[in-house]
Protein backbone atom coordinates (compact mmCIF):
# COMPACT_ATOMS: atom_id res chain seq x y z
CA UNK A 1 0.00 0.00 0.00
CA UNK A 2 2.74 2.75 0.81
CA UNK A 3 4.87 1.31 -2.24
CA UNK A 4 1.28 2.04 -4.16
CA UNK A 5 0.90 5.43 -2.79
CA UNK A 6 4.64 6.64 -2.62
CA UNK A 7 4.34 5.58 -6.69
CA UNK A 8 1.85 7.91 -7.50
CA UNK A 9 3.20 10.69 -5.48
CA UNK A 10 6.15 10.45 -7.33
CA UNK A 11 4.12 9.79 -10.76
CA UNK A 12 2.50 13.32 -9.83
CA UNK A 13 5.29 15.32 -8.44
CA UNK A 14 7.14 14.39 -11.95
CA UNK A 15 4.99 15.44 -13.72
CA UNK A 16 4.33 18.47 -11.81
CA UNK A 17 7.39 19.88 -12.82
CA UNK A 18 6.66 19.92 -16.80
CA UNK A 19 3.13 21.32 -15.81
CA UNK A 20 5.25 24.61 -14.34
CA UNK A 21 7.44 25.05 -17.18
CA UNK A 22 4.26 24.90 -19.50
CA UNK A 23 2.77 27.43 -17.70
CA UNK A 24 5.99 29.68 -17.94
CA UNK A 25 5.97 29.22 -21.34
CA UNK A 26 1.83 29.93 -21.50
CA UNK A 27 2.83 33.43 -19.66
CA UNK A 28 5.46 34.50 -21.87
CA UNK A 29 3.51 34.00 -24.99
CA UNK A 30 0.81 35.53 -23.01
CA UNK A 31 2.41 38.88 -22.23
CA UNK A 32 4.67 38.79 -25.38
CA UNK A 33 1.47 38.64 -27.48
CA UNK A 34 -0.05 41.62 -25.72
CA UNK A 35 3.28 43.76 -25.20
CA UNK A 36 3.52 43.50 -28.99
CA UNK A 37 0.08 44.18 -29.54
CA UNK A 38 -0.16 47.10 -27.36
CA UNK A 39 3.26 48.85 -27.94
CA UNK A 40 3.60 52.37 -29.52
CA UNK A 41 5.04 51.84 -32.89
CA UNK A 42 6.37 55.50 -32.79
CA UNK A 43 7.91 54.69 -29.48
CA UNK A 44 8.99 51.55 -30.67
CA UNK A 45 10.64 54.04 -33.46
CA UNK A 46 12.27 56.19 -31.12
CA UNK A 47 14.08 53.87 -29.40
CA UNK A 48 15.09 52.27 -32.81
CA UNK A 49 16.63 55.14 -34.09
CA UNK A 50 18.76 55.45 -30.77
CA UNK A 51 20.38 52.26 -31.03
CA UNK A 52 17.64 49.40 -29.31
CA UNK A 53 17.65 46.32 -31.52
CA UNK A 54 15.07 44.95 -29.16
CA UNK A 55 13.09 47.61 -30.20
CA UNK A 56 14.23 46.95 -34.11
CA UNK A 57 13.17 43.33 -33.71
CA UNK A 58 9.81 44.41 -32.55
CA UNK A 59 9.27 46.53 -35.28
CA UNK A 60 10.13 44.06 -37.97
CA UNK A 61 7.94 41.10 -35.96
CA UNK A 62 5.17 43.91 -36.30
CA UNK A 63 5.30 44.01 -39.93
CA UNK A 64 2.95 41.34 -40.31
CA UNK A 65 0.56 41.61 -37.24
CA UNK A 66 -1.35 38.17 -38.77
CA UNK A 67 1.05 36.32 -38.68
CA UNK A 68 2.60 37.36 -35.26
CA UNK A 69 -0.67 36.94 -33.53
CA UNK A 70 -0.95 33.33 -35.35
CA UNK A 71 2.12 32.51 -34.07
CA UNK A 72 1.77 33.27 -30.97
CA UNK A 73 -1.79 31.77 -30.56
CA UNK A 74 -0.69 28.76 -31.91
CA UNK A 75 2.17 28.27 -29.16
CA UNK A 76 0.14 29.73 -26.21
CA UNK A 77 -2.55 27.17 -27.14
CA UNK A 78 -0.28 23.92 -27.72
CA UNK A 79 1.43 24.49 -24.02
CA UNK A 80 -1.81 25.75 -22.62
CA UNK A 81 -3.31 22.02 -24.11
CA UNK A 82 -0.59 19.97 -23.43
CA UNK A 83 -0.48 21.14 -19.89
CA UNK A 84 -3.91 20.62 -19.06
CA UNK A 85 -3.56 17.16 -20.81
CA UNK A 86 -0.85 16.21 -18.37
CA UNK A 87 -2.68 17.67 -15.43
CA UNK A 88 -5.55 15.77 -15.77
CA UNK A 89 -3.58 12.27 -16.44
CA UNK A 90 -2.10 12.80 -13.35
CA UNK A 91 -4.98 14.22 -11.25
CA UNK A 92 -6.90 11.05 -12.43
CA UNK A 93 -4.34 8.30 -11.35
CA UNK A 94 -4.35 10.24 -7.67
CA UNK A 95 -8.45 10.83 -7.65
CA UNK A 96 -9.50 8.57 -9.93
CA UNK A 97 -12.79 9.79 -11.79
CA UNK A 98 -13.18 13.09 -9.76
CA UNK A 99 -9.42 13.90 -10.71
CA UNK A 100 -11.18 15.39 -14.18
CA UNK A 101 -12.80 17.97 -12.61
CA UNK A 102 -10.17 19.14 -10.29
CA UNK A 103 -7.97 19.24 -12.80
CA UNK A 104 -10.28 20.98 -14.83
CA UNK A 105 -10.65 24.06 -11.69
CA UNK A 106 -6.84 23.89 -10.79
CA UNK A 107 -5.68 24.45 -14.37
CA UNK A 108 -8.19 26.94 -14.73
CA UNK A 109 -7.08 29.23 -12.04
CA UNK A 110 -3.49 28.63 -12.94
CA UNK A 111 -3.52 29.51 -16.54
CA UNK A 112 -5.87 32.57 -15.15
CA UNK A 113 -4.12 34.01 -13.00
CA UNK A 114 -0.68 32.94 -13.72
CA UNK A 115 -0.58 32.32 -17.62
CA UNK A 116 -3.36 35.50 -18.20
CA UNK A 117 -3.47 38.00 -16.07
CA UNK A 118 -0.21 38.42 -14.46
CA UNK A 119 1.73 38.47 -17.53
CA UNK A 120 -0.77 40.36 -19.38
CA UNK A 121 -1.11 43.08 -16.81
CA UNK A 122 2.67 43.14 -17.05
CA UNK A 123 3.23 43.81 -20.26
CA UNK A 124 0.08 46.41 -20.51
CA UNK A 125 2.04 48.74 -18.63
CA UNK A 126 5.62 47.72 -19.62
CA UNK A 127 4.32 47.29 -23.35
CA UNK A 128 7.59 48.88 -24.88
CA UNK A 129 10.23 47.28 -22.97
CA UNK A 130 8.54 44.16 -22.80
CA UNK A 131 8.07 44.17 -26.66
CA UNK A 132 12.03 44.65 -27.03
CA UNK A 133 12.62 42.23 -24.30
CA UNK A 134 11.00 39.50 -26.38
CA UNK A 135 10.94 40.57 -29.73
CA UNK A 136 13.98 38.37 -30.52
CA UNK A 137 12.83 34.78 -28.68
CA UNK A 138 9.51 35.94 -30.74
CA UNK A 139 11.03 35.91 -33.96
CA UNK A 140 12.09 32.85 -33.89
CA UNK A 141 8.89 31.54 -33.04
CA UNK A 142 7.61 33.08 -35.75
CA UNK A 143 9.98 31.52 -37.98
CA UNK A 144 9.93 28.01 -36.70
CA UNK A 145 6.00 27.96 -36.95
CA UNK A 146 5.61 30.05 -40.51
CA UNK A 147 4.16 27.01 -42.45
CA UNK A 148 1.54 25.62 -40.11
CA UNK A 149 0.46 30.18 -39.70
CA UNK A 150 1.04 30.22 -43.60
CA UNK A 151 -1.60 27.42 -44.04
CA UNK A 152 -3.77 28.80 -41.03
CA UNK A 153 -4.16 32.40 -43.01
CA UNK A 154 -5.53 31.13 -46.00
CA UNK A 155 -7.94 29.21 -44.27
CA UNK A 156 -9.43 32.09 -42.05
CA UNK A 157 -9.16 34.14 -44.83
CA UNK A 158 -11.35 31.72 -47.12
CA UNK A 159 -13.60 31.54 -44.07
CA UNK A 160 -13.85 35.17 -43.85
CA UNK A 161 -14.21 35.57 -47.82
CA UNK A 162 -17.07 33.73 -47.44
CA UNK A 163 -18.81 36.35 -44.70
CA UNK A 164 -17.81 39.04 -47.25
CA UNK A 165 -14.46 40.03 -44.95
CA UNK A 166 -11.36 40.92 -47.16
CA UNK A 167 -8.21 41.81 -45.10
CA UNK A 168 -6.01 44.79 -45.96
CA UNK A 169 -2.26 44.46 -45.12
CA UNK A 170 -1.90 48.00 -45.10
CA UNK A 171 -5.09 48.82 -42.73
CA UNK A 172 -2.55 49.85 -39.95
CA UNK A 173 -1.14 52.49 -42.08
CA UNK A 174 -4.10 54.11 -43.13
CA UNK A 175 -5.34 53.72 -39.56
CA UNK A 176 -2.54 56.44 -38.15
CA UNK A 177 -4.31 59.63 -38.72
CA UNK A 178 -7.17 57.95 -37.10
CA UNK A 179 -5.19 57.16 -34.17
CA UNK A 180 -3.30 60.66 -33.47
CA UNK A 181 -6.40 61.95 -34.31
CA UNK A 182 -8.47 60.04 -31.13
CA UNK A 183 -5.05 60.57 -28.90
CA UNK A 184 -5.53 64.20 -29.33
CA UNK A 185 -9.34 64.38 -28.92
CA UNK A 186 -8.56 61.91 -25.77
CA UNK A 187 -5.95 64.38 -24.82
CA UNK A 188 -7.82 67.04 -25.09
CA UNK A 189 -10.93 65.91 -22.46
CA UNK A 190 -8.31 64.62 -19.76
CA UNK A 191 -6.76 68.22 -20.22
CA UNK A 192 -3.19 67.40 -21.04
CA UNK A 193 -3.55 68.52 -24.20
CA UNK A 194 -4.60 72.40 -24.70
CA UNK A 195 -7.40 73.30 -27.64
CA UNK A 196 -4.65 75.18 -29.94
CA UNK A 197 -2.21 72.45 -29.86
CA UNK A 198 -4.96 69.91 -30.71
CA UNK A 199 -6.46 72.38 -33.50
CA UNK A 200 -2.47 72.78 -34.88
CA UNK A 201 -2.11 69.32 -35.67
CA UNK A 202 -5.41 68.17 -36.55
CA UNK A 203 -5.54 71.58 -38.86
CA UNK A 204 -1.96 69.91 -40.27
CA UNK A 205 -3.33 66.63 -40.31
CA UNK A 206 -6.39 67.69 -42.62
CA UNK A 207 -4.90 69.77 -45.31
CA UNK A 208 -4.80 66.10 -47.81
CA UNK A 209 -8.35 66.07 -47.07
CA UNK A 210 -9.70 69.37 -47.72
CA UNK A 211 -9.58 71.53 -50.97
CA UNK A 212 -8.68 74.81 -52.36
CA UNK A 213 -12.62 75.47 -53.14
CA UNK A 214 -13.75 75.33 -48.74
CA UNK A 215 -11.45 77.88 -47.88
CA UNK A 216 -11.34 80.48 -50.97
CA UNK A 217 -12.03 84.29 -50.96
CA UNK A 218 -15.61 84.17 -52.83
CA UNK A 219 -15.45 85.99 -56.33
CA UNK A 220 -17.99 88.66 -54.53
CA UNK A 221 -15.48 89.62 -52.31
CA UNK A 222 -12.44 90.06 -54.03
CA UNK A 223 -10.77 93.38 -55.01
CA UNK A 224 -9.68 93.95 -58.11
CA UNK A 225 -7.81 96.61 -60.20
CA UNK A 226 -9.70 97.81 -63.59
CA UNK A 227 -7.04 98.22 -66.13
CA UNK A 228 -8.81 100.84 -68.20
CA UNK A 229 -9.05 103.05 -64.85
CA UNK A 230 -7.16 106.61 -64.25
CA UNK A 231 -2.99 105.83 -63.13
CA UNK A 232 -4.31 107.99 -60.50
CA UNK A 233 -7.19 106.01 -58.89
CA UNK A 234 -5.12 103.07 -59.37
CA UNK A 235 -2.42 103.97 -57.25
CA UNK A 236 -5.44 105.63 -54.98
CA UNK A 237 -6.33 102.33 -54.79
CA UNK A 238 -3.17 100.99 -53.77
CA UNK A 239 -2.98 102.84 -51.06
CA UNK A 240 -6.35 102.39 -49.28
CA UNK A 241 -5.81 98.76 -49.88
CA UNK A 242 -5.15 96.67 -46.84
CA UNK A 243 -3.84 93.63 -49.72
CA UNK A 244 -0.50 93.87 -51.22
CA UNK A 245 -1.30 91.70 -54.40
CA UNK A 246 -4.70 92.93 -56.14
CA UNK A 247 -5.54 90.91 -59.55
CA UNK A 248 -6.20 93.22 -62.68
CA UNK A 249 -9.28 92.67 -64.92
CA UNK A 250 -9.95 93.79 -68.43
CA UNK A 251 -13.49 94.41 -69.83
CA UNK A 252 -15.11 92.31 -67.07
CA UNK A 253 -14.05 91.13 -63.86
CA UNK A 254 -14.23 87.43 -65.26
CA UNK A 255 -11.38 88.32 -66.98
CA UNK A 256 -8.08 88.76 -64.63
CA UNK A 257 -5.36 89.37 -67.16
CA UNK A 258 -2.58 89.83 -64.71
CA UNK A 259 -1.60 90.42 -60.82
CA UNK A 260 0.01 93.47 -59.87
CA UNK A 261 2.07 93.58 -56.41
CA UNK A 262 2.10 96.99 -54.46
CA UNK A 263 6.09 97.65 -54.36
CA UNK A 264 6.17 96.61 -58.37
CA UNK A 265 3.60 99.30 -58.69
CA UNK A 266 4.37 102.22 -56.34
CA UNK A 267 8.37 101.62 -57.87
CA UNK A 268 7.05 101.63 -61.58
CA UNK A 269 5.08 105.29 -61.15
CA UNK A 270 8.27 106.03 -58.87
CA UNK A 271 10.20 105.42 -61.93
CA UNK A 272 7.53 106.94 -64.21
CA UNK A 273 7.33 110.35 -62.88
CA UNK A 274 11.07 110.56 -63.40
CA UNK A 275 11.96 110.08 -59.14
CA UNK A 276 11.52 112.80 -56.55
CA UNK A 277 11.92 115.56 -58.84
CA UNK A 278 9.99 114.80 -61.06
CA UNK A 279 6.61 115.66 -62.78
CA UNK A 280 3.41 114.00 -61.73
CA UNK A 281 1.11 114.76 -64.63
CA UNK A 282 3.64 111.55 -66.42
CA UNK A 283 1.36 109.25 -64.84
CA UNK A 284 -1.39 110.08 -67.20
CA UNK A 285 0.78 107.55 -69.49
CA UNK A 286 1.10 105.30 -67.31
CA UNK A 287 -0.31 101.16 -68.21
CA UNK A 288 -0.94 99.01 -65.09
CA UNK A 289 -0.54 96.58 -67.82
CA UNK A 290 3.26 96.91 -68.15
CA UNK A 291 3.34 95.85 -64.27
CA UNK A 292 1.02 93.50 -64.08
CA UNK A 293 2.82 89.92 -63.45
CA UNK A 294 0.74 86.98 -65.31
CA UNK A 295 -1.99 85.47 -63.37
CA UNK A 296 -1.38 81.94 -61.53
CA UNK A 297 -4.89 79.70 -61.60
CA UNK A 298 -5.54 76.47 -59.86
CA UNK A 299 -8.60 74.08 -59.81
CA UNK A 300 -11.39 74.37 -57.13
CA UNK A 301 -10.93 70.72 -56.41
CA UNK A 302 -7.22 70.94 -55.88
CA UNK A 303 -5.94 69.61 -52.13
CA UNK A 304 -4.63 72.18 -49.77
CA UNK A 305 -1.67 70.08 -49.55
CA UNK A 306 -1.08 69.90 -52.98
CA UNK A 307 -1.57 73.81 -53.36
CA UNK A 308 0.89 74.49 -50.46
CA UNK A 309 3.49 72.56 -52.18
CA UNK A 310 2.50 74.24 -55.51
CA UNK A 311 2.98 77.86 -53.68
CA UNK A 312 6.55 76.79 -52.09
CA UNK A 313 7.91 75.27 -55.28
CA UNK A 314 6.90 78.62 -57.60
CA UNK A 315 7.69 80.82 -54.97
CA UNK A 316 4.69 82.83 -54.65
CA UNK A 317 2.07 83.46 -52.74
CA UNK A 318 -0.87 84.39 -54.54
CA UNK A 319 -3.84 82.17 -56.84
CA UNK A 320 -6.88 82.60 -58.78
CA UNK A 321 -9.41 79.51 -58.20
CA UNK A 322 -11.54 78.16 -61.36
CA UNK A 323 -14.41 75.88 -61.85
CA UNK A 324 -13.97 73.12 -64.11
CA UNK A 325 -15.86 75.18 -66.62
CA UNK A 326 -12.40 78.45 -66.46
CA UNK A 327 -14.51 80.76 -64.61
CA UNK A 328 -12.99 82.53 -61.79
CA UNK A 329 -14.57 80.93 -58.23
CA UNK A 330 -12.36 83.19 -55.89
CA UNK A 331 -8.36 83.39 -54.65
CA UNK A 332 -6.53 81.67 -52.15
CA UNK A 333 -3.06 82.63 -50.68
CA UNK A 334 -0.31 81.10 -48.65
CA UNK A 335 -1.66 82.90 -45.84
CA UNK A 336 -4.60 80.89 -46.03
CA UNK A 337 -3.40 77.40 -46.39
CA UNK A 338 -1.56 78.33 -42.62
CA UNK A 339 -4.30 80.35 -41.19
CA UNK A 340 -5.71 76.33 -41.85
CA UNK A 341 -2.94 75.03 -39.09
CA UNK A 342 -2.40 77.95 -36.37
CA UNK A 343 -5.45 80.05 -36.87
CA UNK A 344 -5.88 83.47 -37.76
CA UNK A 345 -2.67 85.61 -38.58
CA UNK A 346 -3.29 89.68 -38.52
CA UNK A 347 -0.77 92.31 -39.00
CA UNK A 348 -0.76 96.06 -38.55
CA UNK A 349 -2.10 96.55 -41.74
CA UNK A 350 -5.14 94.18 -41.44
CA UNK A 351 -8.69 95.73 -41.29
CA UNK A 352 -10.90 94.47 -37.83
CA UNK A 353 -11.29 91.04 -38.38
CA UNK A 354 -15.47 90.91 -39.33
CA UNK A 355 -15.79 87.35 -38.62
CA UNK A 356 -15.22 87.07 -34.70
CA UNK A 357 -17.95 85.52 -32.95
CA UNK A 358 -19.52 87.96 -30.27
CA UNK A 359 -22.05 86.54 -27.46
CA UNK A 360 -25.17 88.23 -27.30
CA UNK A 361 -26.71 89.24 -23.77
CA UNK A 362 -29.41 86.52 -24.20
CA UNK A 363 -26.39 83.88 -24.64
CA UNK A 364 -26.60 83.28 -28.29
CA UNK A 365 -23.64 84.38 -30.85
CA UNK A 366 -23.90 86.64 -33.37
CA UNK A 367 -22.09 85.22 -36.70
CA UNK A 368 -20.77 86.45 -39.56
CA UNK A 369 -22.95 84.07 -42.55
CA UNK A 370 -19.95 83.81 -44.31
CA UNK A 371 -18.06 82.63 -41.77
CA UNK A 372 -16.74 78.62 -42.43
CA UNK A 373 -18.17 76.32 -40.72
CA UNK A 374 -15.02 75.03 -39.27
CA UNK A 375 -13.66 78.35 -37.99
CA UNK A 376 -16.92 78.15 -36.55
CA UNK A 377 -16.23 74.96 -35.11
CA UNK A 378 -12.52 75.54 -33.87
CA UNK A 379 -13.65 78.93 -32.10
CA UNK A 380 -16.75 77.21 -30.30
CA UNK A 381 -15.23 73.59 -30.30
CA UNK A 382 -18.41 72.53 -31.71
CA UNK A 383 -18.81 70.29 -34.07
CA UNK A 384 -21.38 71.36 -37.00
CA UNK A 385 -20.74 69.54 -39.92
CA UNK A 386 -18.91 70.75 -43.33
CA UNK A 387 -19.65 67.78 -45.80
CA UNK A 388 -23.03 69.69 -47.57
CA UNK A 389 -21.66 73.58 -46.92
CA UNK A 390 -18.53 75.45 -45.97
CA UNK A 391 -19.94 78.25 -44.50
CA UNK A 392 -22.37 79.11 -41.56
CA UNK A 393 -24.92 80.72 -44.04
CA UNK A 394 -24.35 77.96 -46.93
CA UNK A 395 -25.22 75.30 -43.66
CA UNK A 396 -28.29 77.26 -43.22
CA UNK A 397 -29.79 77.05 -46.41
CA UNK A 398 -28.73 73.41 -47.47
CA UNK A 399 -30.75 72.20 -44.37
CA UNK A 400 -34.04 74.80 -44.95
CA UNK A 401 -33.98 74.00 -48.64
CA UNK A 402 -34.45 77.53 -49.30
CA UNK A 403 -33.06 81.02 -48.64
CA UNK A 404 -34.48 82.29 -45.58
CA UNK A 405 -35.70 85.54 -44.68
CA UNK A 406 -34.61 87.53 -41.76
CA UNK A 407 -36.19 86.54 -38.71
CA UNK A 408 -36.55 82.83 -39.71
CA UNK A 409 -35.41 80.12 -37.16
CA UNK A 410 -34.14 76.64 -37.69
CA UNK A 411 -33.24 74.39 -35.38
CA UNK A 412 -31.00 71.26 -36.18
CA UNK A 413 -27.91 69.59 -35.57
CA UNK A 414 -28.92 70.49 -31.63
CA UNK A 415 -28.50 74.71 -32.33
CA UNK A 416 -30.61 76.80 -33.38
CA UNK A 417 -29.96 79.37 -36.14
CA UNK A 418 -32.13 82.91 -36.25
CA UNK A 419 -31.24 84.74 -39.64
CA UNK A 420 -30.53 88.50 -38.56
CA UNK A 421 -29.48 90.09 -41.98
CA UNK A 422 -29.39 89.23 -45.16
CA UNK A 423 -27.98 91.21 -48.79
CA UNK A 424 -29.65 90.10 -51.75
CA UNK A 425 -30.09 86.02 -51.81
CA UNK A 426 -27.39 86.54 -49.11
CA UNK A 427 -27.47 85.52 -45.50
CA UNK A 428 -25.03 87.80 -43.90
CA UNK A 429 -26.04 87.33 -40.57
CA UNK A 430 -26.59 84.72 -37.92
CA UNK A 431 -27.76 83.90 -34.15
CA UNK A 432 -26.35 80.87 -33.18
CA UNK A 433 -27.53 79.30 -29.79
CA UNK A 434 -26.88 75.86 -28.53
CA UNK A 435 -30.27 73.81 -27.92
Amino acid sequence: MDTASSALDSAFWTAALPILLLLVLSAFFSGSETALTAASRGKLRAQADKGSKGAERALQITEDNERLIGSVLLGNNLVNILATSLATTSFTRVFGESGVAMATLVMTLLVLIFAEVLPKTYAITNSESAASTVAGPISLVVTIFAPVVAAVRLLVRGALRLFGVRIDPDSHIMAVREEIAGALQLGHSEGVVEKEDRDRILGALDLGERFVEEIMLHRSNIEMIDAAAESEAILQQCLDSPHTRLPVFKDEQENIIGLVHAKDLLRAMYAQIGGSAGDATALKSFQITEVATPPYFVPETTTLNDQMREFLRLRTHFALVVDEYGSLQGLITLEDILEEIVGEITDEFDTEDDQTVTRSVDGAYDVEGSMTIRDLNRAKDWSLPDDEANTVAGLVIHEAQIIPTVGQVFSFHGFRFEVTARESNRITGLKIRPL
